[in-house]
């Protein structure tokens, strides 16, 4: 068995960046950029009001000062007409200011007769004004390095760009294993069980950004499997669940060494999810997770969205946090062991591991909100230590 950094770094060597592709702004969310955008322009494009008031020049901004109002600036309209000493421009939030040097004074602070405005006897320090700029200027990058959110969609757009290069979405392929299994839906015999683990990696795959290929379940035979693996020709990641432990029963090892696997590495001292195997399988890459479905679950947080992640050109390697153990926990053993656990309140958050960590309990993975890691050979911990943990 191995450990379970060397086993990240492993999956990680698998695989790289994919080619980019362009899409449509609309279609961005989500992606990740594999080139930086460039503005096209400079934003605000001119000096503008932020608030609505009255535009004057600075040099007639003083105290109990009295103005002639000669014009009006609004967004999308401004004023271009002349500017003497004495004059002020009406003027609203968003609009170009008629001059440079100017001061916008809010219209609730001044006085207004007919045609003309009273500055107050106590100016505000505040110009009100947005500089040219202030913003972005063209030929200013962005380039985030994860995934694009309606914020950075809002901002390429006010950058007067339409359409983006991204990362390739890894397509992947994902199979459950087994007999035992029937489609959610179907009525199960009476040696069977629902299969969840193939909806449940869909889900976290599609959540990370990829384009997934659910197959129809691989049965405990050699043909059954070869043709599920058939399937999968073309996909970037294949992920199998089920199978891959030592059981006369479990092919999946046997059958994907037939089809070529060059395999990184099988085993790895971690709990739930010792049988973990990965390699390349032709053009593909295979990641094959264990049938137990919280060790799939697990597993997968821990493997497969860091490959996913490196993938779209993201960050790879999971970055724990910390938290204050809420109550006593004993030694971990030869393994290190990632026990579902519910965060409290706090900074750092408080973290009680759940009463049960048995490897097939999904009642108790969807209670969890995050793993709390125990290192190999840890000792007991007492509440109140500082630990490391994930978050779900």
């Amino acid at each position: 068995m191995i450990p379970v950094e060397e086993a990240l770094a492993r999956v990680l060597a698998l695989v790289a960046p994919l080619p980019s592709e362009t899409v449509a702004l609309r279609h961005a969310a989500g992606r990740v950029l594999a080139a930086p955008v460039v503005a096209r322009l400079t934003q605000p494009p001119f000096d503008a009001s932020s608030m609505d008031g009255y535009w004057l020049a600075a040099a007639d901004h003083h105290p109990g000062a009295v103005l002639r109002i000669e014009g009006e600036a609004a967004a999308g309209r401004g004023y271009t007409g002349p500017l003497a000493p004495g004059q002020a421009v009406r003027i609203f939030t968003g609009a170009p200011c008629p001059a440079p040097g100017g001061v916008v004074v809010l219209q609730e602070d001044v006085l207004r007769e007919g045609e003309t405005i009273t500055l107050p006897a106590t100016l505000s320090r505040n110009d009100n004004i947005r500089p040219r700029g202030q913003d972005f200027a063209e030929g200013e990058g962005f380039h985030p390095a994860r995934a694009l959110n309606a914020r950075d969609i809002g901002l390429i757009a006010a950058m007067n760009v339409a359409e983006v290069s991204v990362h390739r979405r890894p397509i992947v392929a994902i199979m459950a294993t087994g007999d035992e299994l029937v489609q959610p839906g179907e009525t199960p015999g009476p040696d069977q069980i629902i299969c969840s683990n193939n909806l449940m990696l869909a889900a976290m795959a599609e959540t990370a950004g990829a384009e997934v290929r659910l197959l129809p379940i691989a049965r405990d035979a050699e043909d059954s499997l070869r043709f599920t693996f058939g399937l999968a020709a073309g996909a970037d990641l294949i992920v199998t669940s089920g199978g891959a432990s030592v059981g006369e029963h479990d092919l999946v090892g046997q059958v994907t060494v037939e089809l070529g696997l060059e395999r990184s590495f099988w085993k790895i001292a971690m709990r739930p999810g010792k049988p973990l195997m990965a390699g390349r399988m032709g053009e593909s890459v295979l990641l094959g997770l264990p049938g137990n479905p919280v060790s799939a679950a697990v597993c997968a947080q821990l493997f497969l969205l860091p490959m996913l992640a490196r993938m779209q050109g993201r960050a790879a390697h999971p970055t724990p946090r910390q938290a204050v153990l809420a109550v006593d926990v004993g030694p971990t053993g030869p393994r290190t062991h990632y026990m579902r656990a519910v965060l409290g309140a706090g900074t750092p958050p408080g973290i009680t591991p759940c009463t049960s960590q048995d490897s097939a309990r999904l009642g108790v993975l969807a209670e969890a909100d995050a793993l709390l890691i125990r290192p190999l050979g840890d000792g007991p911990r007492k509440a109140g230590e500082t630990v490391d943990y994930l978050p779900l």
